[in-house]
């Protein structure tokens, strides 16, 4: 029996997830397999996700069919999945309840008193595992829900029997929005899933929804005017952070400990808390790394142990992971797919002792590449070599829109673009020497291409 107490899973066991190999749905299933639930599901594609899920024993289906959800006391379904999906269907048949993903997060993220959640167009996975790892070393019995792997538990998701659960909130259709969080944590607010929010001020209407729905404090970037526009003027305390604006929590003294690698005195309310030395690449993450001190300070985390867990944080999976070295080339992943999110990944990879730096980068959605294609060929171009995919659709159609990699490959000079991953392959492989780094970039699936490189002969 599950020790599980949550209103929407009350007297429910059997939990199948349609699309179950999705970063969205993998903390989930993690999370509420160690709490004791039966789960299967089913998903079209293949990857790391699936693999393990079957390692812990689930059985997952790699065809969509009306059997699979015979027996189940709930389906729930990935927004990437079509209304007429043959599951979908015969579970509403059946009188099986279906919920969307984001409505079980916020009724499992809603069983826990202090829930953490933590939004942002940019750093949500990093920032939300920064934040696990921080509160792991302060409250053991944390709950987690993570859109990546954190290598401390070798997970995405965790259950706890704590009352705190930290969360990464997405902004994608509003999802977010199906959370009560007990803090809200706004890193940035960035021009993205515009084909779905259609103007900025729209976008920023949802953040400040997120905002507001926050039940104790607000945590917000003071240096992000997107995110201080939002927040202006919202009756809910704000706690704030920062290295440029003065903010209640703010990094002074920021030196650079190795190329890429930052060191800061964090100070709180003025006063000095700890010194802080990063073992994840970026400027960038010093703003990731405040949010997550503003968050365990809620629960009294000592700054020791915040700087002890945070100077052993070496990075969530696929943010700027290095998986290993072939030849004396260095393979590393990065799920970068905005233009702000390859700029700061390039940079980072560019101030480091490497030869040349290649970046391999898979367009995601065609709407995303169309609206954006400008800003992708100019952050592109910062790298020395420049290899393209096909665009990765995801849930849009190729016929609806005019962009193709080609196009992008056009406006950055130099670059050459490929159908497969196998072509893509053998071109970085036979072109890049000793001493180069190699780096797959884009949120679908080209970590297949990294491992694949890894593998050739």
């Amino acid at each position: 029996m599950n020790k599980f107490n949550c209103e929407l899973l009350h007297g429910k066991q059997h939990l199948h997830f349609v699309g179950i190999g999705g970063s969205g749905m993998f903390p989930l299933v993690q999370l509420l397999h160690e709490a004791g639930f039966h789960i299967t599901g089913s998903d079209a594609g293949t990857g790391d996700i699936i693999n393990r899920e079957r390692a812990m024993g689930l059985s997952v289906f790699s065809t969509h069919c009306a059997d699979h959800v015979q027996g189940a006391d709930l389906v729930v379904y990935s927004a990437a999945i079509a209304p007429e999906n043959p599951e979908l269907q015969q579970a509403r048949t059946l009188g099986i309840p279906c919920v969307e993903r984001s409505v079980l997060l916020g009724a499992v993220a809603g069983a826990y008193p202090h829930a953490v959640c933590i939004a942002g167009t940019h750093g949500k996975t990093t920032t939300t595992a920064m934040t696990t790892q921080i509160m792991l070393a302060h409250k053991p019995n944390t709950a987690a829900v993570i859109g990546g792997k954190l290598p401390l538990i070798d997970a995405y998701g965790r259950f706890g029997t704590g009352s705190e659960v930290i969360v990464e909130a997405c902004e994608y259709h509003n999802t977010f929005l199906e959370l009560t969080p007990y803090a809200s944590i706004l890193l940035n607010v960035d021009a993205d899933h515009l084909e779905f929010f259609k103007t900025m001020d729209n976008l920023k209407a949802a953040f400040r929804a997120f905002a507001l729905r926050a039940q104790h404090c607000i945590i917000a970037n003071w240096d992000d005017a997107n995110t201080r526009e939002v927040v202006a003027e919202i009756d809910k305390p704000v706690i704030t952070f920062g290295i440029e604006n003065t903010a209640d929590i703010q990094a002074l003294c920021v030196q650079e400990h190795r190329p890429s690698l930052f060191c800061f005195d964090l100070y709180h309310n003025g006063a000095f808390a700890t010194h802080v030395q990063l073992s994840v690449p970026g400027r960038h993450q010093i703003y990731n790394a405040l949010a997550a001190y503003a968050a365990a300070s809620l629960f009294q985390c000592p700054a020791r142990v915040y700087a002890q867990a945070l100077n052993s944080f070496r990075g969530a999976g696929r943010r700027f992971e290095f998986l290993g070295t072939r030849n004396g080339v260095t393979i590393a992943d990065d799920y970068a797919h905005h233009p702000a999110e390859l700029k700061t990944t390039l940079e980072s990879a560019l101030k480091m002792d490497y030869r040349a730096v290649w970046a391999v980068f898979q367009p995601f959605t065609y709407s995303r590449t169309q609206l954006l294609l400008d800003d992708f060929a100019q952050v592109l171009r910062m790298a020395d070599h420049t290899v393209l995919t096909d665009i990765m659709g995801s849930r849009e159609r190729a016929e609806d829109y005019t962009v193709t990699t080609a196009q992008l490959a056009e406006k950055i000079p130099g670059s050459v673009w490929f159908h497969t991953f196998e072509e893509v392959c053998a071109h970085v492989i036979q072109h890049a020497q000793p001493g180069d780094l190699v780096i797959t970039l884009g949120c679908g699936d080209i970590y297949k291409a990294a491992a694949m490189m890894l593998a050739m002969p």
